[in-house]
Parts: C-alpha cells; sequence; structure tokens
C-alpha cells in the first residue's frame, strides 16, 4: 500500500499549494526595490494578524528568537519579573531569562490548569517593582488557553509590561494586541501563518518602548532598535530570509482574503470536531480551559502513550504529538491548526481508533469519527 503522509502536529503545519511553490521562483536579491515592496506588504500583513497599530518585525529565527528578543530589549540583569510556566514553552521563558541574570519569580502551574487575572494581580501585590509579566496564549504542550485579556486589564495598571508568547495561537484564536493592553506579542511562521519553519515576528508597545530606552542586556542580531531603524527604510538590519518572505506574503493574502473572524471560527470548528470524536471514545481531555489550536488527550489507563504514537506515525503515517517531560508517554496531541480542513479530522480520528483498537483498547467503532462529523456537518460552509 502506498503511505502518504499525514501532518496532524502543532508545528510544523500543512502548507498551501500555491505557498509551497512560490519558494521555487527564482530567488531575488534583499537589497533591491522589488524585495522591499514584497516585505512591506508583509509588515502590514503581520499588523492585521497582529491586529495592532505598531511595527511588527520580521526576525530569520524559529519563535524561540522573538521570545529572546524580548527579554533582552526590556530588561536589565537584576530586573524583577515573573513568568508563568504551565508547560514546556512557559517554562522556556524562564530558562531564557535566568542566564542574563533576571531576577525571576517563577510561578509553576499543572499543566493543563488555567491561572486567572486575579491570582496575577495577587501576584503582582506580592512581588512590587516587577518590570515583566511573561506569559503564553496557548500553551502548546498542554493544549490550554491562558487569560491574556484578563492579564492584560491587570498590567495596565501597573508599571509591568505584559509579554505573550503567541506563536502557536495568534491567528488561531483571538488575541488583539492593542485592544488586550500586551505589550510584547512574539510569532512564528510555521504555526498559523502557514509558511515553513524559519522565521520569528516580534512587535513591542509605546509602555514596552520605554523599557527598551532603559534596557542593558547584551543584544546584537535581536536589537529591537536596529530592526525598527530599517524598518524605516523598508528592509531588515541583516540577511532576510527572502524565500520564506516570499512565502509570507502568499499565505498573508489568504489570511486576509478569508478574514480573521472567519479564520478564528474554522479553528473552532476543528476544535469542537476533535474533541468531539474524543470524547465519544471515553478519552479524556488534559486541560481544563482547551483552546482550538490542538487537543491534549490522555492515554487510557493499562495503554502504553509510546507506542500509541509511534504506531500512528509509523504505521499509519499519521504524524500526531506525544507528550514531553512528565508527560511522556502520558498524553497525545492532535493540532488542528493552521492550513487543515474538516477532512483532516476525519483521518485523524480514524487513524486513532484503528491505532486504540490495534492496542486492545475497547470502544463503538466508528463513533468518533460520526460525533465529528455531526459537528462539521452542523456548521459546514
Amino acid at each position: 500500500m502506498i503511505k502518504k503522509y499525514y501532518l496532524l502536529s502543532p508545528g510544523p503545519t500543512p502548507i498551501p499549494a500555491d505557498v509551497l511553490s512560490s519558494a521555487a521562483e527564482p530567488i531575488i536579491h534583499h537589497r533591491t526595490p522589488e524585495f522591499s515592496a514584497i516585505f512591506m506588504e508583509v509588515s502590514t500583513g503581520l499588523k492585521y494578524v497582529f491586529q495592532t497599530d505598531q511595527d511588527v518585525f520580521v526576525l530569520a529565527s524559529s519563535g524561540t528568537g522573538a521570545m529572546q528578543a524580548a527579554v533582552v530589549n526590556t530588561l536589565s540583569a537584576g530586573d524583577k519579573a515573573i513568568s508563568l510556566n504551565g508547560g514546556k514553552f512557559g517554562e522556556r521563558w524562564g530558562k531564557i531569562c535566568r542566564p542574563y541574570g533576571v531576577d525571576l519569580k517563577e510561578i509553576e502551574l499543572e499543566w493543563g490548569q488555567p491561572f486567572t487575572a486575579e491570582q496575577l494581580a495577587d501576584e503582582l501585590k506580592a512581588n512590587p517593582g516587577t518590570k515583566a509579566v511573561f506569559t503564553t496564549l496557548s500553551e502548546t504542550s498542554s493544549g490550554t488557553l491562558y487569560d491574556i485579556q484578563g492579564y492584560g486589564e491587570v498590567l495596565a495598571q501597573s508599571e509591568a509590561i505584559l509579554v505573550v508568547d503567541g506563536i502557536s495561537g495568534l491567528g488561531a484564536t483571538p488575541c488583539p494586541m492593542d485592544e488586550w493592553k500586551v505589550d510584547v506579542m512574539v510569532a512564528g511562521s510555521q504555526k498559523s501563518f502557514m509558511i515553513p519553519p524559519g522565521l520569528a515576528y516580534i512587535s513591542f508597545s509605546p509602555k514596552a518602548w520605554e523599557l527598551a530606552e532603559k534596557s542593558t542586556l547584551p543584544k546584537f542580531y535581536f536589537d529591537a532598535k536596529a530592526y525598527k531603524k530599517s524598518l524605516g527604510k523598508s528592509t531588515t538590519p541583516y540577511t532576510p530570509a527572502v524565500s520564506l518572505i516570499i512565502q509570507q506574503k502568499k499565505s498573508l493574502d489568504i489570511i486576509k482574503s478569508m478574514g480573521l473572524e472567519k479564520l478564528f471560527e474554522h479553528h473552532r470548528l476543528l476544535g469542537d470536531a476533535t474533541r468531539a470524536g474524543i470524547q465519544a471514545l471515553g478519552l479524556e481531555l488534559l486541560s481544563k480551559n482547551p483552546g482550538n489550536i490542538l487537543t491534549a488527550v490522555k492515554v487510557p489507563e493499562g495503554l502504553d502513550g509510546l507506542q500509541l504514537v509511534k504506531t500512528m506515525q509509523g504505521k499509519y503515517q499519521a504524524y500526531i504529538a506525544g507528550g514531553q517531560d512528565p508527560y511522556k508517554g502520558k498524553i497525545f496531541r492532535i493540532a488542528h491548526l493552521g492550513y487543515m480542513g474538516g477532512f483532516d479530522i476525519i483521518t485523524a480520528l480514524s487513524a486513532l481508533e484503528m491505532t486504540l483498537s490495534e492496542l486492545g483498547y475497547d470502544f463503538e467503532s466508528g463513533s468518533s469519527m460520526k460525533a465529528a462529523q455531526d459537528v462539521l456537518k452542523e456548521n459546514w460552509e
């Protein structure tokens, strides 16, 4: 049997064919009016997705590069900060801050559990002088959404800035940067932006720029002031990833033609269909506040979670993601992010049923697909 590869991971995500093919076009020089015109279209399109009037800078890096840029451009050694660690990517804020000498209060959360705006307000009161709060829109390791809107309201009443890792969530779930009072937003290309890995995006509010003027942490490649100066000349300070930026223009054209509200609704529908299918199998979600980016599912007791993922990936070529760190072998994650449609969900659930049956889990065959189909049929346009 010919095996077809199904990419069902939370990054990288599937890419539209015309976006893929645009990378095969002849390369152009990055210091030309031709490239500058494309680059500025991308910059404007990114502002649309970020929902901000502020500049959005394009970095040739993974999303982690933008996270590092958020730290080194706003803080100085010894500055107090708070980070919310509800998984592998919330944890990353701490791993970036500590080597730079940031005085960090890391709040470790149980994976999948919420953290309220009221709890954040209490932490700010207990930690006077805090300069920044680092958090995550969508924690990819647990499938959990956090209350960014509530956090923004809290921090707007303080001198601290709100720094948000929107890498997996931005473009798939609402998080308007300006309206929700986010001071630094970071994102990455390989999620809802529907291009390959390799670009990261970052934007700063006026409040964050005030801190940037005082920041003394070492920086060169990720110096936001250099990017701001170059953007004024319709270019980047260093060699950009030309083909990726061309691809991003194509993908942003798709996003803008669809509209953000419809894009959010699309992800909601896929998330609802996936969760309906999972619950029809008698499986339990990990997150208490699951988002529409991916669904994290607890492995049934008595089953080998590592074997489950290995079977789906190796035998059925359905590339879901497994659990990480304390949840390795205990959960699996099915994405519904970016260039995916309703039949991708049906495929994922079909492969999951075949795998569960092979591993000896008892369930009604076809129940997950029927539940997902019911959701999709009711909402299909």
